[in-house]
């Protein structure tokens, strides 16, 4: 509350009043005019003094009478300059030197106050302002508060490496006078420097000139709203309200900033470590005022709070300065340091991540260059620095710990999976939604699988990358949708799936790439595993036979290999996986890959999805008696599609009676669909997609009669779609992008009754569409390029329903 003074009114306002008469009579009374000016002058000077007294005296609620003094001077002096201003000019010459005499009597009283009283008054309020013990015992506050801390931000470490950019970068944004953007959240994993970005901005000359006020609050996991907001007022030297709730907490520090910014200084407010779960508490920073704005540090995305800046990890460069800073002593020399080769080398193990270089860097500081040797060959090894460094492996695991703590714990079951896919490959959503659906129970059509990658991705715990927009997670399409990875948290999900004794691991994750095998792989005894995902990478150097492990409740089989042969064969132990339902094989190598052995297949009789990745299958069909059981079958840059069906002495239906969706995509070898597929007739889900030698679809297609979605993407060489599709009354999307021949529609499309996305970008070639379109009174929306727009528009009057979608095509080359 402002200081109140004799008459209710504050020294400010009287002050001002005082001030605004004399500017006033100047304009009236010319005669007076060097007395005034002479006095306006004064009061101009001492006009901060008289605000800063005033500010002081309300900051430690000093009596009122200490004041009375000054107020009166002011107030009779207002009186005076109003009487002068009435003095006309031919008054006589006695009155006008009797008042030009009152005039420069005021100017002394007011020098003489500041000089004596104001001054003595500032001096004793600064010995109030730094004694803390009085301050608190004067303004009745308890002593607790001394305990609070600072607000101000303490100075960051002596190097800074990798932070040039994004400093810019956040003066840019938060350095303007406007509120396009009063909030950003710095986010980025654990031990990536975001606290060091924070406390350099916090020092940077030109923020602190930008802002009168910079407030720094650690907030951390067990975040207290009202203790911040107590934090805040004490290091304002504030009273300390004791607050009946949060609500009224938050309203008193409103009141607080707006206060604060009415003196002209502008407001940053920093957080550092809001960590997951702390949204409610950003909520009640969120006020909407001119000058005050907020920078977040966290492992965590706030999208509802602010924009988000994403703190990339160290280029090659910066992590070499960062590790030399750590591990060479100062001036080193001699023939204890090691080669710049050996230092280059164990830099690019840590990955760029600030911690991991700081952490190696001080282990190896002043070491002989054995230990140096002796650390990269572990590293090398596949001996992780999140296995024996412990603050590295600490820092990663609090982030993990905070999904424990999370509502929906099924977040870092799926975190964990991640691990079973190889070192710096981008892992195809896909693929998860196949494994989660039946080890976590999610659904088939990925929605909860999605939403789980977005909240791990908010989190900092992965990248999820859209390569390009037609990657739709409206219609559940997510061919072109990719996870990727830090080595540094893929290591620690190992690191965690690896703590229990093998026989009890719920993952079994082998990385036998360079022929590394595990003490127990030469074990002639069969191994009793209990293990529900079992994922399995392997390379050329594998020479070793399979052991013989019996994993009877395994319900998910990653198979990962990078072979130069030109042959894979499936392990024998797979036919004792009778519980297992998904099976994914990947060939991560340059060579296509014959896959053998597929007769353990037919051991599976509860294998419900089945992925296979860049391999040759021409015998199929011929050594699969039955798959009853398989709903989905998805095959990836897969050769000789059309032989191994083809060449099969078992009708496609008979073999795979439930198959209820077919994926095929980037195909080059297929030119038509082999006829069996079309007398599937439980399929609902047909996708072929960047096949470039497929030519045509089948007539008899329009037999799938349960097919809801059909897609035809970018297989260039299609030029026309059977008439029989008409048939196919359930079918709600349909996908033709790409299909750059397409000249015409088939004119039963209108019989497509149930069809409401038709997706259609990218088909140069099309010149017209047939009248029956008029028909499909169940098509909400069409997505086209402009050119393909223009069809439709003679018939958007008569499709009431019916929203033409002209997105624009963005490419994402970055996870190449």
């Amino acid at each position: 509350m402002a200081l109140e003074i004799v008459g209710g009114a504050a020294v400010g306002a009287v002050f001002e009043k005082l001030l605004e008469a004399v500017v006033d009579a100047r304009n009236k009374a010319t005669q007076f005019d060097s007395s005034l000016e002479k006095l306006e002058n004064r009061l101009t000077f001492i006009k901060s003094c008289i605000l800063q007294v005033e500010k002081l005296n309300d900051q430690l609620d000093r009596p009122k009478e200490e004041m009375e003094k000054l107020v009166r001077i002011l107030k009779d002096g207002e009186k005076l300059i109003r009487k002068c201003s009435n003095v006309s000019c031919c008054n006589n010459l006695m009155k006008k030197w009797r008042y030009a005499s009152k005039i420069d009597a005021l100017d002394d009283s007011v020098l003489k106050l500041f000089q004596v009283d104001l001054l003595s008054q500032m001096e004793i309020l600064a010995i109030f302002k730094s004694d803390r013990f009085s301050l608190i015992s004067n303004r009745g506050v308890s002593h607790k508060y001394e305990n609070l801390g600072s607000c101000e931000a303490s100075d960051p470490p002596a190097l800074l490496v990798g932070l040039d950019v994004p400093l810019i970068e956040l003066k840019r944004r938060l350095l303007k006078d406007d509120h396009h953007e009063s909030r950003i959240v710095v986010s980025a994993p654990g031990g990536c420097g975001k606290t060091t970005l924070a406390k350099r901005f916090c020092q940077d000359k030109q923020v602190k000139e930008y802002f009168e006020h910079i407030w720094y609050v650690t907030v951390s996991k067990a975040f207290d709203l009202i203790g911040i907001i107590n934090k805040l007022y004490w290091h304002n030297e504030e009273q300390v309200p004791v607050f009946q709730n949060e609500e009224d907490a938050v309203n008193q520090l409103e009141l607080m900033l707006k206060k604060k910014l009415q003196y002209g200084g502008r407001i940053l407010l920093v957080l550092d470590d809001v960590w997951c779960g702390a949204e409610s508490v950003l909520v009640k920073f969120m006020f909407q005022m001119q000058g005050y704005k907020v920078l977040v540090t966290s492992r965590n995305e706030f999208p509802g709070f602010g924009s988000t800046y994403n703190l990339k990890l160290l280029n090659e460069e910066d992590a070499r300065n960062l590790f030399c800073h750590s591990a060479i002593p100062q001036g080193g020399t001699g023939s204890s340091m090691p080669t710049g080769d050996l230092l280059n080398k164990i830099v690019r193990q840590c990955k760029g991540f600030p911690l991991a270089l700081e952490v190696v860097g001080r282990s190896l500081h002043g070491q002989p260059v054995q230990i140096w040797k002796s650390t990269l060959m572990k590293l090398c090894e596949g001996q992780s620095i999140v296995n024996y460094e412990d603050e590295v492996r600490n820092c990663l695991q609090s982030s993990l710990d905070a999904l424990c703590n999370h509502k929906d714990i099924i977040l870092k079951e799926c975190f964990m999976d991640l691990g079973s896919f190889p070192e710096d490959q981008k892992i195809p959503v896909t693929a998860l939604i196949d494994i989660w659906a039946d080890l976590h129970k999610l659904d088939e059509d990925g929605v909860h699988a999605i939403s789980n990658l977005h909240k791990l991705r908010s989190r900092n715990l992965l990248n999820l990358v859209l390569t390009r927009n037609g990657a739709n997670e409206n219609d559940g399409w997510y061919n072109d949708a990719f996870v990727t990875q830090h080595d540094l948290l893929r290591d620690l999900a190992i690191y965690q799936s690896n703590q229990e004794p093998i026989h009890k691991r719920k993952r079994l994750i082998l990385d036998l790439t360079g022929n590394r095998l595990p003490h127990w792989w030469s074990n002639e005894k069969q191994l009793q595993l209990s293990a529900r995902l079992v994922s399995i990478s392997t390379d050329e150097m594998f020479s070793s036979s399979w052991p013989n492990m019996q994993i009877p409740e395994a319900k998910v089989l990653i198979l990962n290999f990078n072979h130069t042969q030109n042959k894979y064969e499936l392990p024998e132990f797979m036919k004792l996986m009778y519980k297992l339902k998904v099976l994914i094989v990947t060939n991560y190598g340059f060579c296509i890959s014959e896959l053998t052995n597929f007769s353990l297949l037919g051991s599976l009789c509860n294998l419900k999805r089945m992925r296979l990745e860049k391999v040759s299958i021409p015998t199929l069909c011929n050594t699969i008696t039955e798959l009853k059981n398989l709903e989905k079958l998805s095959l990836v840059m897969c050769h000789k599609i059309g032989q191994a069906f083809a060449s099969s002495t078992t009708q496609i239906p008979e073999m795979l009676p439930n198959l209820r969706e077919i994926n095929i995509d980037y195909c080059n070898d297929l030119v038509e669909l082999p006829d069996g597929f079309c007398d599937l007739v439980r399929l609902d889900k047909l996708s072929i997609t960047n096949c470039h030698k497929l030519s045509a679809l089948p007539e008899e297609i329009g037999k799938l009669l349960n097919l809801e979605v059909l897609r035809i993407h970018a297989c260039t060489r299609v030029s026309k779609l059977p008439d029989s599709i008409g048939s196919l009354q359930k079918l709600s999307v349909l996908d033709i992008t790409g299909c750059l021949r397409i000249r015409n529609m088939p004119k039963r499309i209108g019989e497509l009754q149930s069809l409401r996305e038709f997706q259609m970008r990218k088909c140069r070639g099309l010149r017209e569409l047939p009248s029956s379109v008029t028909d499909l009174v169940e098509l909400e929306r069409v997505i086209c390029d402009e050119e393909t727009a223009q069809l439709w528009d003679c018939f958007m009057h008569l499709l009431p329903n019916l929203t033409l979608s002209v997105p624009e095509e963005v490419i994402n080359l970055h996870w190449l």
